[in-house]
């Protein structure tokens, strides 16, 4: 095709697909993809039923992975999302095993536990300036030994109260799963920090060129600090979510959230480098990666084989979009 002619086409396409993402434009594109190939499996695969039954699971991810978001812009990585996900979820039961104050307390500690974590890998990498990869290890190894400690090394024997299981499986508006709508309203509030406010262009000129934004005035190392806290946070509810979801926590349920929470964030168009990303491809990641978890599930792969195509994911993308220039 002629430059002529591909010019010609270029004008004719709306304006939103000229300015979208080519990263995100691909992962809808495989999200269709992926419900052609699960529908010929199952023709029950595209029913209304089972579409909004995988939207409820993509949702524990999207919380998760709201999260690693936030740190991969920046240009860093959280490895201890599998501990502050059993962390918050084993935390949120055991206070909820001590009255109705501690069911009324019991999210806002879970959480808290996750945001402690993220707080000290926070000031690990800000403040010691500790490699992000090694400090969020250490934390994850730390947060796995308390776990340990407090139940023993056997299962938790706490079950999940009322109000986290109407969380995750209730429906305060008909039709529509209390976990979706929980991650409208985390998607919507990440949306509106990151094109409305100083942190998160700040959390962007930091994953872009860290020394220049330090030069521009901006706190770098109270944003990075920040940031990894709002990430153990989210990942901490995620495994509050997940442990309403299953009425009960249990401490291996991180682990297979790590490496699904960065697929989901770079097949969105998030440079592993930092500086450039949009929550809609981190929405289309997660609900490919979900779709993609399910069609594993009816295929009966096993977790080794899955892990291995995370990891390729992540590899190919890298190669593909990771060392695109930042453009913002």
């Amino acid at each position: 095709m002629s430059d002529t002619a591909m010019e010609c086409l270029t004008s004719r396409m709306p304006k939103f697909l000229k300015r979208a993402d080519p990263a995100v434009v691909t992962a809808f594109a495989c999200i269709l993809i992926l419900l052609f190939l699960g529908s010929l499996y199952s023709s029950s695969f595209l029913s209304p039923a089972y579409l909004l039954q995988q939207l409820k699971v993509a949702s524990f991810l999207g919380v998760i992975a709201t999260g690693m978001m936030l740190v991969i812009l920046l240009g860093h990585i959280d490895l201890s999302v599998p501990w502050a996900v059993a962390m918050g979820a084993m935390m949120a039961c055991a206070a909820a095993a001590y009255g109705p104050v501690g069911v009324a307390l019991a999210v806002p500690f879970g959480v808290l536990c996750g945001m402690a974590i993220g707080l000290v890998n926070g000031i690990g990498v800000a403040y010691l300036r500790i490699p992000a990869m090694i400090v969020t290890l250490a934390t994850n190894a730390v947060a796995q030994g308390l776990m340990v400690v407090y139940t023993g090394g056997y299962s938790p024997q706490d079950s999940a109260p009322d109000a986290m299981r109407y969380l995750a499986t209730g429906f305060t508006i008909p039709g529509v799963p209390n976990a979706v709508v929980i991650w409208a309203l985390i998607g919507a509030a990440t949306v509106f920090v990151l094109t409305r406010t100083s942190f998160g262009r700040a959390v962007y000129g930091i994953g872009n060129r860290e020394r220049a934004a330090y030069l521009s005035g901006i706190d770098t190392r109270r944003v990075v600090m920040i940031a990894f806290a709002i990430a153990g946070g989210l990942s901490a509810f995620g495994g509050v979510l997940l442990a309403g979801y299953a009425s009960k926590a249990s401490q291996s349920m991180g682990d297979e959230y790590l490496l699904p929470a960065i697929a989901a964030v770079v097949l969105g168009g998030t440079s592993i480098l930092g500086g450039r990303g949009s929550y809609l491809g981190t929405v289309a990641g997660v609900i490919l990666i979900t779709l993609l978890q399910s069609i594993l599930s009816v295929m009966q792969m096993p977790e080794a084989g899955r892990q291995i195509i995370y990891g390729v994911v992540i590899v190919v993308m890298l190669l593909l979009y990771g060392r695109t220039p930042a453009n913002r």
